[in-house]
């Protein structure tokens, strides 16, 4: 249950929602596998590893090496993909691939969000080709993301220029905060990842989304709340009148620069040495 409308007096707030297994039941990146193969982009092995990839997530199972080794793989695998091709492919099975993997629960607490009137902001480690056409999908006022380098002739070149991952998603939320005039401690944030930690930790009232192990440890140690979501639903199936049209103030948030993205290489680094003593 969320805490009331908002009080127009007091400073604006939002709720910063994780994408993958907190809204969405799949990976967003790796469910386009299959169109991607029917466009071109990737061969019948890419399918196959692509899938695994999406099994070890679901399972819960992918650690820090397991999550950097999926990025690396899905960097060189996109390397030399045309972006507007790959814009169009996401454009026309977004309905097909995403809407019915969207979970009734989120999709619920994003209209009460919205309703209380507070801002909805998707901060996503998926490429920002596929979140904000997701985005727009959920009614998102904006998208965290990461970026791909795009070459003079319109392909990716298989370099990261922002990496939203870790600590670089608390920083993207900080820097929001200041150019919007969000009040952090009465923000609301959502994710199923203890990567996430630096995200949740940033805000007044940190939820914690079919949690992994760690992070269901750390919820309960610090009193988080601990939701679960496993309704998929198609937002026209749950509500049949729904019109889900682009909300115009949906936008792709700004680079944070190149010292929060190595501060998020570096937290990473730290973090795998942790968990491997």
């Amino acid at each position: 249950m969320l805490w009331g409308v908002e009080n127009h007096s007091l400073p604006r707030t939002a709720a910063f929602f994780d994408l993958d297994k907190t809204v969405i039941a799949k990976s967003s990146t790796l469910t386009f596998s299959k169109p991607f193969y029917q466009g071109g982009l990737i061969n019948r092995r890419g399918v196959l590893r692509s899938a695994y990839a999406q099994f070890v997530f679901l399972a819960g199972g992918a650690d820090h090496d397991q999550i950097e080794r999926m990025r690396a793989y899905l960097s060189a695998l996109c390397r030399g993909w045309n972006v507007q091709q790959v814009r169009e492919i996401v454009a026309e099975t977004l309905h097909d691939i995403i809407d019915p993997i969207i979970y009734d629960e989120a999709a619920s607490l994003i209209e009460e969000h919205h309703t209380a009137g507070r801002d909805v902001v998707i901060v996503s480690t998926s490429g920002s080709e596929v979140v904000e056409p997701i985005g727009e999908l959920l009614g998102a006022d904006r998208v965290v993301a990461t970026r791909m380098v795009v070459g003079d002739d319109g392909c990716y070149t298989g370099e990261i220029e922002y990496y939203a991952y870790g600590p670089t998603k608390a920083e993207a939320v900080r820097e929001l905060a200041a150019s919007e005039g969000y009040d952090l401690s009465r923000c609301y944030a959502y994710s199923d990842s203890a990567t996430d930690l630096p995200m949740l930790e940033s805000v007044g009232r940190p939820h914690a989304v079919n949690p992994d192990r760690a992070l269901r440890r750390e919820a309960l140690a610090r009193g988080w709340p601990i939701l679960d979501f496993h309704r998929p639903v198609r937002l026209k199936q749950r509500l049949p009148a729904l019109s889900v049209p682009p909300r115009p103030a949906l936008v792709a948030a700004a680079a944070i620069g190149a010292a929060a993205a190595t501060a998020g290489l570096v937290w990473y680094a730290n973090r795998r040495r942790a968990t491997a003593v």
